[in-house]
């Protein structure tokens, strides 16, 4: 009764707010994972969508949509997921493989399974920081399938408004090591003020041959856009209105802070890399992608 208890307590914790949003991704990851020209792969997604009340009846693949890739949802937007997900995939493999980096740490981790699915090389330690209940969630749902990390996985249950730092070093996060840090899908969900905090710290804990990828929309006003179909689909069809969960203040210049502190920066859009890999979503009217930002950062040795 416990067990079953605890479960339940853990599907709730990814079934509100931005943990639903963990859900969509994954139904984005597992539908792309499913096509004939799939960017990225990651068997785990569809896992989490089934065992998540919630989210049990959302598709998991591109059959399961009647409109198929017009669809706004699963079609356009599950596509720019996929992509990203394909793009941040490759940052982090060439952060490990050509730069000799061996600790990673994703913020905000969520239904992330990239501890599991990607080709570490041997002495890599991911460190997954987010809340406890997601952690728990995800923890049971590969402990269901018998899944095996493929580098030392490391979960910090914390929320990033706490002391993060101090649970990182306490599990074993070296200063003295090159990192690889990633925030995809996050700082638009954080206030200005946690930004620059977050920002800030990545650079103090960060030694030379240290890389940095995040995500970050550059509107100035996001209403603008709430009549884009990527935001009226994602609120009608799964009640996820993304605009009351992201933070509408002014973004702070990130990019340029980290390269006046000696980082080389470099900002890009999404529709790069659709022109790079030949497939995901191009610029269209009342585009919700048009400010999204995908920024690439590394401190040189010194």
């Amino acid at each position: 009764m416990t067990g079953t208890t605890h479960r339940n307590t853990s599907a709730e914790s990814v079934e509100e707010g931005v943990g639903l949003t963990a859900l969509m991704v994954a139904a984005a990851r597992a539908i792309e994972t499913h096509r004939h020209d799939s960017l990225a792969q990651d068997v785990y997604a569809e896992h989490f969508v089934l065992a998540a009340p919630a989210s049990a009846s959302w598709p998991v693949h591109l059959r399961q949509v009647p409109e198929g890739d017009t669809n706004p949802l699963w079609g356009r937007f599950a596509r720019y997921f996929g992509l990203r997900t394909r793009v941040l995939d490759d940052f982090l493999l060439q952060s490990v493989h050509e730069g000799g980096i061996r600790q990673v740490v994703l913020f905000g981790a969520g239904l992330d399974a990239r501890a599991f699915r990607l080709d570490w090389p041997p002495g890599c330690v991911v460190f997954e920081i987010d809340r406890e209940g997601v952690l728990e969630f995800k923890h049971q749902v590969l402990g269901g399938l018998s899944a095996a990390p493929k580098a030392a996985r490391v979960p910090i249950p914390i929320d990033l408004r706490a002391d993060w730092v101090g649970a990182l070093t306490a599990a074993g996060f070296d200063t003295a090591a090159p990192t690889v840090w990633l925030a995809e899908g996050l700082l638009f969900y954080l206030p200005f003020t946690a930004e620059v905090h977050l920002i800030d710290t990545v650079d103090r804990l960060s030694t030379g041959g240290s890389a940095l990828a995040y995500e970050v929309k550059i509107e100035k006003d996001l209403l603008e856009y709430r009549d884009s179909p990527l935001y009226t689909s994602t609120k009608h069809q799964i009640g996820i209105d993304l605009l009351t969960l992201f933070d509408g203040d002014p973004r702070p210049d990130s990019a340029g802070e980290l390269g006046s502190r000696g980082w080389h920066t470099s900002v890009h859009t999404p529709f790069d890399f659709t022109h790079r890999h030949g497939r995901g979503p191009l610029p269209e009217h009342n585009d919700a992608l048009e400010g999204n930002r995908w920024v690439f950062a590394n401190r040189p040795h010194v």
